[in-house]
């Protein structure tokens, strides 16, 4: 099999000669190499394809696997997908988050299985999104953020790394949020809040220092982590049973009978946690792992293949474990309201009724409450079970961000940080607010956090989705495999559409969250916002509470 090219280019078939070496750690320019025959027009970067390097900034690049060779098997052979296996169950994680979890429990209590449609077609057009990242990565050698640092000028570049930078720090939130829930959840409420969430640091660092041990190893614990999540949440799935036909039906029907604002709102709130924006970052450099010879047009042609398989598999692994969660409590708690769960609760004797108000409204969980209401009704073993799956979903997912995070920073700023500076400082930033709001509010404000933090992300969508959709359409930088007119006209619907769902997910937010706003500026005094408005909201509420009042 051809080695990589890393530190010297191939040779250029038209001159003979070799191009120029790259000096490593210096700033170079994006070099083209027009080639016929085989060959293929490629970016070479200056660090990011030093296979060799013993930088001790260098993560996740240390080794690159190498493919294996399999003259019987032409068209596909398992080997070489074995080969190629690793990047996309990596990034396959961010479609099992902490937030993803959330949104999947939500949507099976407020609109039963009818929504189970829109995350199969979240995943499919997150798929084909993922595969434009991996394609540049293989093509160019180069992952986006790199592209964009070679692409655009000096300030657009600043500002598109600020806005993946907020969606990766949002994202990190969301999985520290995730981890602090399981952790106390797992101790049975004697390790706080805000314990879970330090806990969650100190893990972190040990984790990020596994890619030391090799990165097949590393490859094959994220694997393990998957396996844990499709086991626990599989195990509530079976326990519950769901409805078999019902699943079908709202898997493969794009229709929702009876839907209002709420289920609406759930679908939009779907797609904006599926498809995340620094993931597109994350899947075009993990690809770079592996040897593939670039100025070989069967190769390139062979790995896009191999990637693009192993991100179907994973991604439809992913999706099984989100319709599990769906399912559980589509099954088990569409339609019920707080006071059936709050009685049912504590004729249980469960400590954990209080959570649920008693009164008449549908029920509303998050991955909190999920958890206590599956130890409510099926037992302890389903709540412990469900916690072990959302402490797996949130290490696995920190430390797929981390490397984000680190791919980001070294390819918009070429800076060369090492692992440990990296992480104080994004885990710093993400870290403080969620570790105040842990120990000076409650489980409910915990949780809420991640409903601001989904619309956070769904602003910096756009920023991944245009450059990878540009970059992959040129020809300069793509050569024979840019996108073609099709893919271009598919992936800019795409796109508009997913941007204009996201951004009706803002709108809402940002509605809702200004009318809180407002009735609390008027509630505190500044009666000139009323309008005689405030009257009828009152006496609306007196009227809902105490109906049989004379006063009303």
């Amino acid at each position: 099999m051809p080695e990589e090219v890393n530190v010297t280019p191939p040779k250029d078939p038209n001159s003979g000669e070799k191009a120029p070496t790259m000096t490593p750690g210096k700033e170079q320019e994006a070099l083209y190499e027009d080639s016929s025959g085989d060959g293929i027009s490629t970016i070479y970067s200056n660090t990011a394809q030093l296979s060799d390097s013993t930088d001790e900034f260098t993560t996740y690049f240390d080794q690159k696997v190498p493919i294996p060779e399999d003259e019987k098997h032409t068209w596909f052979s398992f080997r070489k997908l074995w080969a190629f296996t690793g990047p996309g169950f990596l990034m396959s994680i961010a479609y099992l988050d902490p937030g993803n979890i959330e949104s999947d429990l939500q949507s099976g209590s407020i609109a039963g299985f009818k929504l189970l449609w829109v995350l199969l077609l979240a995943t499919v057009i997150g798929l084909l999104l993922q595969r434009l990242a991996a394609r540049l990565g293989v093509v160019t050698g180069l992952h986006l953020a790199e592209v964009c640092n070679r692409q655009y000028p000096k300030v657009p570049r600043i500002i598109l790394w600020l806005m993946v930078e907020l969606a990766i720090i949002g994202s990190d939130m969301q999985e520290v949020i995730g981890s602090a829930i399981a952790i106390n959840l797992l101790s049975a409420g004697i390790v706080p809040l805000w314990g879970g969430v330090l806990i969650t640091i100190a893990d972190t660092f040990v984790f990020l220092f596994l890619d030391k041990y090799g990165l097949r190893k590393l490859e094959a614990f994220f694997g393990f982590l998957i396996t844990i999540m499709a086991i626990t949440f599989g195990y509530e799935y079976v326990t519950v049973r769901p409805d078999q036909g019902q699943l079908l039906k709202g898997m493969f029907l794009p229709y929702c009978e009876g839907c209002g604002a709420p289920q609406l709102e759930q679908a939009v709130g779907i797609v904006g946690a599926v498809i995340m924006p620094h993931n597109m970052y994350l899947h075009s450099a993990l690809v770079k792992s592996r040897q593939v010879n670039r100025a070989n047009k069967k190769e390139v042609t062979e790995a896009n293949k191999y990637f693009f398989i192993e991100s179907c598999i994973a991604l439809f692994v992913s999706f099984l474990i989100n319709v599990f969660v769906v399912s559980v409590f589509a099954e088990a708690f569409f339609g019920k309201s707080n006071d059936i769960v709050h009685n049912f609760c504590a004729n249980k004797s469960d400590p954990q009724a209080g959570l649920f108000p008693e009164n008449n409204q549908t029920l509303d969980v998050d991955i909190y409450k999920g958890g206590v209401v599956l130890g409510c009704y099926f037992g302890p073993a389903a709540m412990y079970i469900w916690a072990i799956g959302i402490l797996a979903a949130g290490q696995s997912s920190t430390m797929t961000g981390t490397y984000s995070g680190q791919f980001v920073m070294e390819g918009f700023l070429n800076l060369k940080w090492s692992r440990f500076a990296r992480v104080v400082l994004t885990r710093s930033i993400a870290i403080t607010p969620t570790l105040l709001v842990a120990i000076f509010q409650d489980v409910e404000h915990l949780t809420g956090m991640n409903d601001f933090l989904n619309v956070l992300m769904s602003l910096q969508l756009p920023f991944a989705l245009i450059p990878v959709l540009t970059f992959t359409s040129l020809r300069p930088v793509m050569n024979d495999f840019a996108n073609g007119l099709g893919w271009k006209i598919a992936g800019g619907i795409l796109i508009l559409i997913i941007c204009t769902i996201n951004i009706y997910f803002v709108v809402v937010y940002v509605t809702a969250l200004g009318q809180m706003t407002w009735q609390c500026l008027i509630a505190l005094g500044i009666s000139s916002l009323a309008c005689g408005h405030t009257v009828r909201v009152t006496r609306a509420l007196l009227t809902e509470e105490q109906p049989s009042s004379p006063m009303n």
